[in-house]
């Protein structure tokens, strides 16, 4: 563990932990070769029970109390205690009985039913959200009936405006209507149409109203 000058001190509960956790891996193993698990499985057996042991005390401090991880924590540790007893000569390790072999035999199955039932944990859950409560319905609002009009008498009604008497038609002279048929003549040699007012005030260069005038002299 490191101090406040970086250097290195050795702790007391990290020793005797790391004592104690080979002295059960190594008890681990030697219950398993015992069994009949030679090579690198024997040394799987202690790995896969302190994993389940640390899955299960983890399971435990994360989430809380719950049966499931209460009951593989026990499982893991009742393993873990058994090999420590079992090799301090309360069995005869050089004829193993056939229950321990048959445990040592179905122990991975165990660990990787509670490895898998400790992982997928319900916190893990995503949440399902309550659905949303269907908005109150909007309360009838009663429109007032609109006032009545007043009536007025007829001698008091407003009087509306009379309409403005049509404009004057311009006074277009002679030489002006001389001109002009000569134009819309021209135009109809050339075209084999009559000449449009807006043509023919183009042509003669007059204002609208003077164009009708003579556009109308002209038929």
């Amino acid at each position: 563990m490191k101090t406040s000058t970086g250097r290195m001190r050795p702790d007391a509960v990290l020793v005797q932990a790391v004592i104690a956790g080979a002295l059960s891996f190594a008890h681990l193993h030697d219950l398993a070769a015992a069994a009949g698990q030679d090579g690198w499985k024997a040394w799987a057996y202690p790995i896969s029970v302190d994993l389940l042991l640390v899955a299960a005390w983890r399971r435990l401090r994360s989430e809380g109390p719950s049966r499931l991880a209460w009951c593989w924590f026990l499982i893991a540790l009742f393993a873990s205690l058994g090999a420590n007893v079992a090799t301090a000569g309360f069995l005869d390790l050089a004829h193993p009985p056939a229950w321990l072999r048959f445990g040592i035999a179905g122990w991975p199955a165990l660990a990787f039913l509670g490895g898998t039932l400790l992982a997928h944990s319900a916190g893990d859950r995503v949440p399902v959200l309550p659905a949303p409560a269907a908005p109150a319905p909007a309360p009838d609002v009663v429109e007032p009936d609109p006032a009545p009009e007043p009536v007025m008498p007829a001698d008091e009604a407003p009087e509306l405006p009379a309409a403005s008497p049509p404009a004057p038609t311009p006074a277009v002279p002679a030489a002006l209507v001389d001109h002009a048929r000569k134009v819309a003549d021209d135009h109809r040699a050339r075209t084999g149409t009559q000449i449009d007012i807006d043509t023919l005030r183009a042509r003669l260069g007059v204002p609208a109203p003077m164009a009708d005038a003579i556009a109308a002299q002209l038929t």
